[in-house]
């Protein structure tokens, strides 16, 4: 007898579709991979993405305009870190911004180191960035963001006014946020957006949040999703889910870096 996977139980009415995305290359990515220390390094405050991330960002911008998902997505919640607004406005802004439009851009040109013409907000869901969806806090420069007020003329069409304190708040030097931390205010983060209206959800985040997040839902799914979503690297080329396209190798953050200063300098809470 054949047996077909329905689509679930839930009503449509009581659900959101969220599409997931990490932050495309970024420079610590490099360096991280040549020496993991690198992520030590105040070098790669912030990071911004490489040219190799531009060139995810634009190929990930192609599939969402081919598959018809930029016509879906009705809001893009994303983390308040350079390189994530960068993926973000990339792949789900609208097309070339031209001086004399009556709009603020979604990223002025060249922002960021990037090269990059300014992107437009025309013809493009709003853009919302969330502090709680930030990567695994602490230690990492990287992992630092800048105040918010410096990244407003950046960004001028970007909703920053959920995020409370223009400082970084969040970031500790000598405390490591723990797996177990990480998760919960990944359930945060999804609870909230239960509190929102829309129903197709783009949220650009991290890896190491991301997999965090995921992983606690990972025993109430099928076995074949179960063995993608609960990958650190949230999949593969071969992905059945995922788009497949190339995906930076490393995880953002190798928390063994950040577990030996702690060690070192006798830190630790």
């Amino acid at each position: 007898m054949d047996v077909t996977i329905s689509p679930g139980l839930y009503p449509l009415h009581r659900c959101k579709t969220l599409h997931l995305a990490r932050n495309a290359q970024g420079v610590h990515n490099v360096a991280g991979d040549i020496d993991f220390s690198n992520y030590l390094s105040e070098e790669f405050f912030d990071a911004h993405l490489t040219p190799l991330g531009w060139q995810q960002v634009d190929n990930l911008r192609k599939h969402v305009h081919e598959t018809g998902l930029s016509k879906k997505i009705e809001l893009v919640i994303v983390s308040p870190l350079l390189r994530t607004l960068q993926t973000a406005v990339g792949v789900f802004g609208g097309e070339g911004y031209k001086d004399g439009v009556d709009v603020h851009p979604l990223m002025v040109e060249n922002a960021g180191k990037s090269i990059r013409p300014a992107i437009s907000s025309l013809y493009c869901p709003p853009f919302v960035a969330v502090e709680l969806c930030r990567e695994h806090l602490g230690v990492h420069p990287c992992d630092r963001r800048k105040s918010i007020s410096e990244y407003q003329p950046l960004f001028p069409a970007i909703d920053f006014s959920l995020i409370d304190c223009k400082e970084d708040s969040l970031w500790e030097a000598n405390y490591r946020e723990k797996d177990e931390e990480i998760a919960t205010r990944g359930l945060k983060f999804l609870n909230w957006l239960w509190t929102r209206e829309e129903r197709e959800i783009a949220v650009v985040s991290h890896s190491s949040f991301l997999y965090q997040t995921l992983g606690v839902f990972g025993n109430d799914c099928h076995p074949s999703v179960k063995s993608e979503i609960c990958t650190h690297m949230l999949g593969s080329d071969h992905s059945t889910i995922n788009y497949p396209g190339k995906i930076p190798s490393g995880p953002d953050l190798p928390s063994d870096v950040a577990k030996k200063k702690l060690s070192n300098d006798g830190a630790g809470k």
